[in-house]
């Protein structure tokens, strides 16, 4: 069911943001004039679901979910080459309109997929707020020798971050970010057994911690093992109960909750022995850990409040500002790190299994809202890049245009656009062979 919810999710976010996408094509083009051909949503190769004509423009909806298109006449694109062209260039079509309308047709999609996301994040901010766990809560410290390995870049467990790069971490989740995106070496100022202790984190390691799956998870925030509930005949049967604190494992002392994920899949299959503080008494407690390295029980919720700042109407659109330009500062500079073949993070790219696993497994709809914002960011800055087939390709040759005052011919545009094409299919290969290769893994 999970599945099928991320599905359902997943193609809801896709098919509104490039419907929005197309439609910023289409009234822009409208507005200079130009004719409009087709308006689709998804694909509609050899047949369509069903389909209608108001004016000059037929509209549509496809049988293959993967998006949508709008066909602009007179313009190049996948849908028509230069052979489509070969006649004499029309007053209502793309080709004899003056570059800077063209420029702006072109333009106008990845507009409205960044408007979509300003406008989605100020009803995020109205709705929900901003929730976050503020840095000065986190009492215990974090951990970093769990997942990836945080301990490689000099930290310890327990450590807690007060600043990095002299810049003083109010929001805890900035810490990731702040060390994904590094360029350099880092400087960062950590709570070390109640005194600040300096630690220069060298980007060599940085970039040696990025080749894990798990870089994501290098620091996570401290918490004891407590139990909520017991979920399995095997723990009800060990005499574990609500409200145990599990405090070691087979001889191991570990206190802290992060820790037991890595231990217990040691031991899938077998039985482990549990130190367990329940009120004044210590005890110990043979359970048995399933193939999965799970021991059948539900932990106690986070001993740490999430804090939200309220927005009134008026102050949520500033603050869907604030977060629309974050994004787009945050995808891009992930951007230029993953084309930047010492980070080794291209082996992390995904295709559509990666972006539909991003959705949550049961509806949330602050979640799905905040995913779609997202997404319509990363749909936005992909299409401006200069890649011939993407608006970006297509824009660059209409700022040469400018210019120049020199007209790129329709031979040029259509050899560019099947580069374009070959590039784009390759790009999707790769990122879904990723996804493919890690389900396999």
């Amino acid at each position: 069911m999970e599945t099928v919810i991320r599905i359902i999710q997943f193609f809801m976010s896709l098919t509104l943001l490039v419907t929005v996408h197309e439609f910023g094509h289409f009234i822009m083009a409208r507005l200079f004039r130009i004719r409009v051909d087709k308006f689709y949503i998804f694909f509609d190769w050899g047949f369509s679901l069903f389909k209608f004509r108001r004016g000059e423009t037929e509209y549509g909806m496809g049988w293959l979910p993967l998006g949508g298109y709008c066909q602009i006449a007179g313009m190049i694109d996948e849908n028509q080459g230069s052979k489509d062209l070969a006649s004499e260039p029309q007053p209502w079509e793309f080709r004899s309109k003056p570059a800077w309308q063209r420029f702006l047709v072109l333009v106008a999609g990845v507009t409205m997929n960044v408007i979509l996301a300003f406008f989605i994040y100020c009803g995020i901010s109205y709705a929900w707020g901003e929730q976050y766990l503020a840095n000065e809560d986190v009492t215990r410290g974090y951990g970093y020798s769990f997942n990836a390995d945080g301990e490689s870049l000099g930290f310890r467990d327990g450590d807690g971050i007060i600043t990095i790069n002299d810049e003083e971490i109010v929001n805890s989740a900035a810490i990731l970010s702040r060390v994904i995106l590094a360029e350099d070496d880092l400087n960062v100022v950590v709570l070390r057994d109640g005194a600040p202790t300096g630690v220069t984190v060298p980007y060599e390691k940085i970039n040696s911690l990025r080749q894990k799956e798990e870089f994501g998870q290098f620091c996570t925030v401290l918490h004891p093992f407590i139990i909520d509930s017991l979920v399995s005949d095997s723990a009800k049967a060990s005499g574990l109960q609500k409200g145990d604190r599990i405090v070691g494992i087979d001889g191991i002392d570990e206190v802290n909750f992060g820790s037991y994920a890595a231990l217990l899949t040691e031991r899938a299959g077998k039985a482990a022995e549990l130190k367990v503080v329940r009120g004044q008494e210590q005890l110990s407690v043979l359970v048995d850990v399933n193939a999965e390295g799970k021991i059948g029980v539900m932990t106690a919720a986070l001993p740490y409040t999430l804090r939200t700042k309220s927005y009134t109407l008026l102050q949520a659109i500033p603050a869907g500002a604030r977060l629309t330009g974050k994004t787009i500062n945050n995808y891009w500079n992930q951007l230029k790190l993953i084309v930047k073949p010492d980070t080794g993070l291209y082996k992390q790219v995904g295709g559509f299994i990666a972006i539909g696993k991003i959705f949550p497994g049961s509806w949330d709809w602050h979640a799905f809202w905040s995913m779609t914002a997202f997404l319509s960011i990363i749909l936005a800055i992909m299409n401006i890049i200069p890649i011939p087939g993407l608006d970006g390709g297509h824009t660059l040759f209409t700022l040469w245009e400018m210019i120049t005052r020199r007209k790129v011919s329709e031979h040029v545009l259509e050899i560019a656009q099947y580069v374009g094409l070959v590039l784009l299919l390759a790009l999707m290969l790769f990122a879904n062979g990723n996804d493919i290769y890690r389900l396999f893994k």
